[in-house]
């Protein structure tokens, strides 16, 4: 699967009383899917997964499929403590069309001192990819105490077949070279179009039989004679391209330097609240202008800085609202912001709308 560009990292959208929001949530993944992002995430760190039960959590897959334009890479972060939880989540993630899940390390290793649990973690990964029935992407989270995977358990993870790549919100771009330099050797292939973007799974045939969408001709005719007329398939003309293990970056501040220590593309969490700025400054360095590419991103930073990494998820979703997507309250017992902080980010977004 190819994971370059922009990944957008969805919001879980809830009613004021705490029930969570389908009609909200595809509407925000049907508007996103007409701006220039490459794919959505559903369940990210930002879509509060753990704040969902896992009947919830199947609900947001199925909505947010349901609602994506099928050019659109779906990927879905599927992380439970156990391999049989993980895996469960997965096998739902695949039924309802996605492209790839997000893993990360369960919660109980993110307590201990780093390196006491190496076997343990390696043995986790590598029975979740066994088992898989979707490519998986290694989540590394820095913004968490023990979230961040060591550089080398990330290129022995990344020889294995089924794990394609990593979203890593860790500083540095040695980090980012060292990774790139240790899986050199690494090449796959991935479907693509005739311009080179992505096959998702969605824009394949929906069912072994072809019979999906047909509706009885009886059914409409009263039991009449009719003629059954079977829709016309789209026909997706594709190729192969050459990747290696591909690597995405976590947050705002830090994408420009992953770009050029070899990410592939970003998946910050403020691109839920100004998908387009965060676009251009992908867009600028995919062009070879990365003069462009550097004004663009400091004039993120300031404002990422203060919504993503400060206010969390109350501040993107915020952020959201004041972009024409619906945003709302976080769950409790994450509050809102308040009135403050709220006339703070508006006015800090203020340049931003998009």
């Amino acid at each position: 699967m190819l994971l370059e560009g922009l990944q957008l990292p969805l919001t879980t959208p809830f009613y004021p009383d705490g029930r969570l929001n389908l009609a909200k949530l595809e509407h925000n993944a049907a508007r996103y899917s007409k701006t220039p992002v490459a794919g959505l995430v559903a369940l990210s760190d930002s879509g509060e997964p753990t704040m969902l039960s896992d009947d919830e959590t199947r609900d947001v897959l199925r909505s947010v499929s349901d609602a994506s334009a099928p050019s659109k890479v779906l990927m879905a972060g599927v992380s439970r403590d156990s391999v049989a939880g993980t895996l469960d989540l997965a096998e739902a993630a695949a039924k309802f069309r996605y492209d790839a899940v997000l893993v990360k390390q369960p919660t109980f290793f993110r307590t201990r001192a780093p390196g006491i649990d190496a076997k343990a973690l390696l043995t986790y990964f590598r029975l979740v990819a066994d088992r898989s029935p979707l490519p998986v992407v290694l989540y590394s989270t820095a913004s968490e105490r023990g979230g961040s995977l060591p550089v080398e358990m990330v290129i022995e993870l990344a020889g294995h077949p089924q794990i394609v790549g990593l979203l890593d919100s860790g500083d540095g771009q040695g980090r980012w070279k060292a990774i790139k330099d240790g899986t050199a050797g690494l090449k796959r292939e991935a479907t693509v179009t005739a311009v080179f973007a992505a096959v998702t799974g969605r824009m394949k045939p929906g069912s072994e039989n072809g019979a999906e969408g047909l509706v009885l001709a009886d059914a409409l005719t009263d039991g009449a004679a009719a003629l059954a007329i079977t829709p016309a398939k789209i026909v997706v003309k594709t190729r192969k391209k050459s990747v290696g293990f591909q690597m995405l970056a976590g947050r705002t501040s830090g994408m420009l330097e992953a770009l050029q220590g070899g990410a592939v593309g970003a998946m910050p969490a403020f691109a839920a609240s100004a998908p387009q700025v965060c676009y251009e400054v992908l867009a600028a360095w995919k062009d070879g202008d990365e003069g462009l590419a550097n004004e663009k991103q400091v004039r993120l930073e300031g404002v990422a800085k203060r919504v993503e990494e400060e206010l969390g998820v109350a501040g993107i979703k915020f952020g959201s609202d004041l972009n024409g997507y619906f945003g709302g309250r976080p769950r409790l017992p994450l509050l809102p912001l308040t009135g403050e902080e709220r006339a703070e980010i508006e006015a800090l977004m203020q340049g931003l709308r998009n």
